[in-house]
């Protein structure tokens, strides 16, 4: 089949565009061709059909999302659905050429028709996938129900219609049960859940020349240890809760470092978790952009690929709130490094059950907690029988293998 995978941004380390890699990588090992559309590409998508306004950051798309969501929402709803559809009807003619250009015999839809960060973009494909009568897979990582953000709007009806659109040519696809369970209560639509997944198959790569000089270039000093926040810069993700563990270490020089940016949601967050770090004594240092997906140059600078940070991390923390499925998890697993874990809602439902062993937090920091990272930093060795259990249940439930199979049964559902 022809398949084409259909995106507000499909490039760097946010969870979307990092599984959808993998869903192409296993759709094209299963002898499909897969082709990307998006309004930022890059990495394995980098030559796919560029749509500017697909992008939530693009202005014209910015500011609409500005009028129809906060305490200060539009008070003429009217005249904001109007604009709305009107640039859903200037986004459908490349869209359009998008899927027959490339005789698409099926879309997959990432994350667009779940979460309103790109509104035109969500009537144009409901109207589009009606239109055409295209086999579609709309792959749902969050929906608008589980952000704060968007609970305060001027446009209820048309999120309740098409986030997520309701179509009998549309297979609904959810990351984690808690989300399939909701979005059957809420809307009546069954949907399929297929975990995120990792290629446990594999053995994750190591030590190189490239990588060798990891530390010295990121400023870790010879003797200090290597704590990770493998996350962005946002409040779910309880990045002051990390902050508090490396206070609590007695360490040197206490360094947390965080390997994503944070252009999405602003600095507030940021300017808050720099004044908390400084009361306790603790630095943070930002990664990005000399750390991304893939290893490459800026100017003279190397940039390293977040595989390469993993493997010359000490200890992961994970802190988060709330995760829709939680990719970080799964890369620590896979580099078989030790885990601080909060027990996020979705962690308990899916992850925890499976009989993983990591350091746990129960929403707030313990002495437990704490004595057991502080050990696994001093003996590294003694983790290693904890790290090949954790590997072995994650490549028997999240593998390429276990995405495959979950495939092939929703290609046929068609």
């Amino acid at each position: 089949m022809r398949i084409g995978f259909i995106s507000t941004r499909l490039s760097g380390m946010d969870g979307v565009s990092l599984e959808v890699e993998k869903w192409a990588k296993v759709l094209q090992q299963m002898g499909h061709e897969v082709y990307f559309c998006a309004g930022e590409l890059g990495g394995y998508a980098k030559d796919g059909t560029r749509i500017p306004t697909l992008h939530f950051a693009h202005h014209t798309i910015h500011a609409l999302s500005q009028r129809a969501f906060g305490p200060e929402a539009s008070k003429n709803p009217q005249a904001l659905y109007d604009e709305i559809y009107e640039h859903a009807d200037e986004i459908r003619k490349p869209l359009r050429k998008f899927i027959r250009s490339n005789k698409l015999n099926l879309i997959i839809v990432q994350n667009a028709l779940t979460i309103p960060m790109n509104l035109p973009l969500g009537i144009c494909l409901t109207g589009l996938i009606a239109e055409l009568g295209i086999d579609t897979i709309a792959h749902h990582h969050d929906f608008f129900w589980e952000r704060e953000r968007y609970q305060a709007n001027a446009i209820m009806d048309l999120l309740d219609t098409t986030f997520p659109a309701k179509l009998p040519n549309i297979r609904h696809v959810v990351i984690n049960t808690i989300a399939q369970k909701r979005l059957k209560e809420r809307r009546g639509i069954d949907s399929v859940y297929i975990p995120n997944v990792l290629d446990f198959d594999t053995p994750a790569p190591g030590l190189d020349d490239y990588n060798a000089d990891l530390r010295q270039a990121l400023g870790v000093e010879k003797g200090d240890y290597f704590i990770l926040q493998p996350t962005r810069v946002i409040p779910r993700k309880g990045i002051e809760t990390a902050i508090e563990l490396l206070h609590n270490l007695d360490l040197k020089h206490p360094t947390l470092y965080i390997s994503h940016n944070m252009i999405d949601e602003g600095k507030t967050y940021l300017n808050w978790l720099e004044r908390e770090a400084h009361v306790m004594d603790v630095s943070i240092k930002l990664l990005h952009p000399f750390v991304d997906a893939e290893r490459s140059q800026i100017n003279s600078h190397k940039v390293y690929s977040l595989w390469d940070v993993y493997l010359q991390t000490d200890l992961v923390t994970y802190p988060s709130t709330y995760e829709g499925f939680g990719n970080a998890l799964l890369e620590c697993v896979y580099f078989k490094k030790p885990l601080v874990v909060n027990r996020y809602p979705v962690y308990n439902a899916d992850i925890r059950p499976l009989g993983f062993d990591f350091i746990e937090l129960d929403g707030f920091l313990n002495e437990e907690a704490v004595g057991k990272a502080r050990s696994v930093l001093r003996d590294p060795k003694a983790y290693r029988e904890t790290a090949e259990k954790n590997y072995a249940i994650a490549k028997e439930n999240f593998s390429f293998g276990v995405l495959e199979k979950n495939l092939r049964e929703l290609l046929r559902s068609f």
